[in-house]
């Protein structure tokens, strides 16, 4: 029916279309101004609407940098029931900043995670601490044009390709394809691992990328094991173990080619991006026998559930061919 129902609203794109490009060219004109800044700001974002790994770029980046520079991070907070500025301490949870933000916090203690909606406000009050960061990483403000980032990393998924889809509703583009054009680097993220040097020519051509662009190809990283805070399982003892899988992310299809490739055997329980579950729903999840959700979900269920061997979470990483040439262009701008 939602398929049915996108392309009924074919008509509407056009008028999105005019709206988006409008927006961009008073940016672009300079009559809506952007704020730039005389620190490094490097923002991670995409066209499309979600599903794409900017987390884990994230991610990424932080384990990149976090050594040598004082970071950090400023995300929207979807989903958040706070508004205005926020950072993460101590009393932080997934409603109070978001679920990737805290999946940022818990897993880098070293770094200062903060969300708001108002980008411009956000940086400004990252600014005014009594140990501002050094670098501020901006997730998912590819759209946010207030900000003029130093650099920008555009993602787009390779099942999901920028240049083969159209803008909303009919389509998940967020504005045109033309967008592209102000990305530093662009990644194509989710790659299956045997990707040939063709087919990698092939997507280069597609994107046709401007000189100053250059385009690098990702791929996830599967552990070899799930884990939650007290246990750990080797992914080869599920083999004769059938488990149920929960996602709330917009594009489970990798995790779910990546476990049948293992053998594994899964009922699958999909769930919108971002789902806040209710209590029926985890009433329901507590009568599974076992468990796997990815790690955004696992911040969002894991206070509901006290019972060590019954969820568990499968970490991510992501990897980027010629890996070196891409850490010194991040390397280089920081500098």
């Amino acid at each position: 029916m939602m398929k049915i129902l996108r392309y009924l609203l074919f008509p509407i794109v056009p008028v999105y279309y005019l709206v988006t490009w409008f927006r961009n060219k008073l940016y672009d004109l300079g009559i809506k101004t952007s704020t730039s800044y005389n620190f490094p700001v490097i923002c991670v974002g995409n066209l499309s609407v979600g599903g794409t790994g900017k987390s884990p770029m994230i991610e990424y980046l932080i384990r990149l940098l976090k050594s040598e520079h004082h970071l950090a991070t400023l995300s929207r907070g979807y989903g958040r029931q706070t508004e205005g500025f926020v950072i993460a301490d101590d009393t932080a949870t997934a409603s109070s900043i978001g679920d990737e933000p805290f999946q940022f916090y818990q897993k880098f203690d070293d770094i200062i995670v903060s969300v708001d909606a108002n980008r411009v406000h956000g940086i400004s009050q990252l600014s005014t601490l009594a140990k501002p960061p050094e670098i501020i990483l901006l997730d998912d403000a590819f759209q946010h044009r207030r900000v003029k980032a130093g650099f920008n990393i555009l993602l787009t998924a390779f099942d999901d390709l920028y240049t083969k889809d159209i803008l909303l509703p009919t389509g998940n583009l967020r504005e045109p394809r033309r967008g592209a054009k102000r990305a530093d680097i662009i990644v194509v993220t989710k790659c299956p691992e045997d990707l040939s040097e063709e087919k990698k020519q092939q997507i280069k051509n597609d994107i046709n990328p401007l000189p100053h662009q250059d385009v690098f190809f990702g791929s996830i990283a599967y552990s070899k094991s799930v884990r939650n805070n007290q246990d750990r399982l080797d992914l080869e003892r599920l083999k004769d173990t059938p488990f149920t899988l929960v996602t709330g992310i917009a594009n489970p299809k990798p995790l779910i080619a990546h476990l049948k490739l293992l053998g594994l055997k899964f009922e699958h329980l999909r769930f919108k991006d971002h789902h806040d579950f209710n209590a029926s729903e985890i009433a329901i999840l507590k009568q599974k026998s076992l468990i796997v959700t990815t790690e955004k979900d696992m911040v969002r269920l894991q206070t509901h559930f006290s019972e060590s061997g019954l969820l568990y979470y499968l970490p991510i990483e992501i990897r980027i061919d010629r890996q070196v040439e891409f850490d010194t262009l991040i390397s280089n701008f920081v500098k």
